[in-house]
């Protein structure tokens, strides 16, 4: 009985706090004059910087080709049969009719590419936030040019992220639907576990009773499973004569019982709109069932902040978004091509925040990591920066701060560089420095696993070993983790396989060293910014120069939960009790 009367008591608490902080968001934030970070780029710095730009240049190159071969999708015949035969839209221009204009934050776009079973561009699938009358909303759209609209298992992994991402930052959700179902001969790895197919139609339960919205488009055929997306959504639009929904096609009722049926007959808008009323809403073609979409999501119960400009003068304006005093370009050669690379993290952060200006906490204390407090576009976030090994006291500092910023209740921002490999024991002095340390790393990560603040995560350089974690990796579950193109993530960094092989005198020296070179040249490739975002270990690949607009879409998404009318009526019946 005590401790349902204790666990009642802190969920009230926890609502308390909430409504206090949607409610001070309405006020006006308090005046900060942070010190600048004069940091400009000297001539000793100079060789540092170039060789970084060089590998930069040509992460860029590859982010092109890769960009490139995802705006393609199923290629040149299977676009031309979806445009012409089918008389469908493509999915970028489905997006263009729904969203109010170009600012869409794609999510994991290098999905599905350099797998086993092959290129799946964007997963078969683009994920991603933009705004409906203004509200940000999270977007999950097949792309039917991509293997027929075939579920792979990198399909499902891709639309789970963002399902995910829905629910913690309580995005409307909108499904465009256009499937052909699982692949079959991959169903074992689609079909059974826990995060597997299933947990979509589990989250959409989940979001409906946390009061997310959620809109389906059939604009394409919902077949097997898929069929479940839109009769579990809120409200449903389907297109006449290109949208179906059924459990079997057509194929399988003539091959049970013999009967010839038409998809239209068997599953067609028509059909759910008046008979099955599976259905909300009929569209005769795409752009009205769009129409209708942006007309569901005004009902919805949202009452956003004015914009800025229509209520200050321009001048007030720039003064609450003031930019960098340094060009973002030369992130590009702040990007290190490997950890010995790495030019000091303050000229990164410095590129990226309002003004160059940075409230530093604990400056002289664990200098090899940096924190601190900034803005970004407006937005108060608490900054945890690499700038050398994670040691004892960078630890301690790290969760000192993390603590702090969850009281203040202020979002964090980790910029990831870590140590490419873990430090040796090689004397007793250093195996009682090795001690401490992990002691210390264990209690950052207890802190950061444990702050209920949103926490955004950019890998700048190296995500390495059990620093990582630490520093917000995967899998202590940041808000948004993305990646730079020269961003290498593996256990251990390229060139730094010996590490992990056994030591001097266990196997002969020819032989170590023919597992090193293998091990390494394994590192290298799958180490790399592409592998690692084809196989969704992130939100996706940015580029260095768009790495503020990012991080101020990331928080203008985090901070929209605030303003759910519907959420603060519950927190308030929930603190009357």
């Amino acid at each position: 009985m005590h401790r349902c009367i204790a666990r009642f008591a802190e969920h009230r608490w926890h609502c308390s706090v909430r409504c206090m902080s949607s409610a001070v968001g309405k006020r006006r934030a308090l005046r900060s004059a942070f010190p600048v970070l004069d940091l400009p780029l000297h001539p000793i710095q100079k060789h540092v910087y170039e060789a970084n730009l060089r590998n930069s240049n040509a992460c860029l190159k590859k982010y092109a080709e890769f960009s490139e071969k995802v705006r393609k999708g199923g290629g040149e015949n299977a676009t031309a049969r979806h445009t012409q035969r089918n008389k469908k839209l493509l999915v970028r221009d489905r997006l263009r009719l729904l969203l109010d204009d170009e600012d869409f934050l794609e999510l994991s776009q290098f999905a599905g590419l350099g797998l086993p079973y092959g290129d799946i561009p964007s997963a078969g699938c683009l994920t991603g936030i933009g705004r409906i009358n203004g509200l940000w909303c999270m977007f999950i759209a097949n792309d039917a040019t991509v293997k027929g609209g075939t579920a792979y298992p990198i399909t499902v992994k891709k639309q789970l992220r963002a399902q995910d991402i829905a629910i913690q930052n309580r995005l409307p959700c909108v499904y465009l639907v256009d499937s052909g179902g699982a692949f079959l001969p991959l169903q074992s790895e689609i079909f059974p576990d826990k995060n597997q197919g299933g947990r979509t139609f589990y989250n959409e339960a989940i979001m409906s009773a946390m009061k997310i919205p959620q809109v389906s488009i059939v604009c394409g055929s919902c077949t097997a499973g898929g069929a479940y997306i839109p009769t579990m959504a809120e409200e449903t639009v389907m297109v006449h004569r290109i949208g179906t929904i059924f459990l079997g096609g057509p194929p399988l009722v003539k091959a049970a019982t013999g009967e010839e049926v038409t998809p239209e007959d068997l599953g067609g808008a028509r059909l759910h709109a008046e008979v099955s009323g599976c259905v909300d809403h009929f569209a005769w073609e795409e752009k009205e069932a769009f129409e209708y979409t942006r007309n569901i999501i005004s009902t919805l119960n949202f009452q956003l902040p004015e914009e800025e400009e229509e209520t200050t003068t321009t001048t007030k304006k720039k003064k609450a978004e003031e930019e960098p005093l340094y060009s973002s370009e030369e992130l590009l050669g702040l990007a290190p091509q490997s950890y010995n690379y790495s030019l000091d993290v303050k000229m990164v952060v410095s590129r990226l925040t309002d003004g160059s200006r940075f409230q530093e906490f604990k400056a002289r204390y664990g200098t090899t990591l940096v924190t601190g407090f900034a803005k970004i576009c407006g937005h108060l976030v608490g900054i945890i920066a690499n700038n050398g090994d994670l040691s004892y006291e960078a630890a301690l500092k790290g969760s000192h701060f993390v603590q702090l910023c969850d009281q203040r209740d202020i979002p964090l921002l980790f910029l990831q560089n870590t140590a490419p490999t873990p430090a040796l024991t090689l004397s007793t002095t250093q195996a009682e420095t090795n001690t401490n340390r992990l002691k210390a790393q264990g209690s950052m990560m207890s802190a950061v696993a444990c702050a209920s603040v949103p926490k955004i995560t950019v890998v700048i350089g190296g995500c390495h070993g059990a620093d990582s974690y630490a520093m917000c990796g995967r899998a202590f579950d940041p808000n948004f983790l993305f990646l730079w193109p020269n961003a290498r993530v593996s256990l251990t960094a390229p060139g730094h396989a010996g590490s992990l092989l056994p030591p001097d005198g266990e196997q002969e020296e020819e032989l170590k060293k023919k597992q090193e070179e293998k091990l390494n040249g394994r590192l290298k490739e799958e180490s790399s910014a592409f592998f690692s975002s084809g196989r969704m270990w992130d939100d996706g690949v940015i580029l260095p120069q768009d790495t503020r607009k990012v991080l101020r879409d990331a928080l203008d998404i985090i901070k929209q939960q605030h303003y759910q009318l519907s959420t603060e009526k519950l927190q308030s019946a929930l603190l009357r009790i």
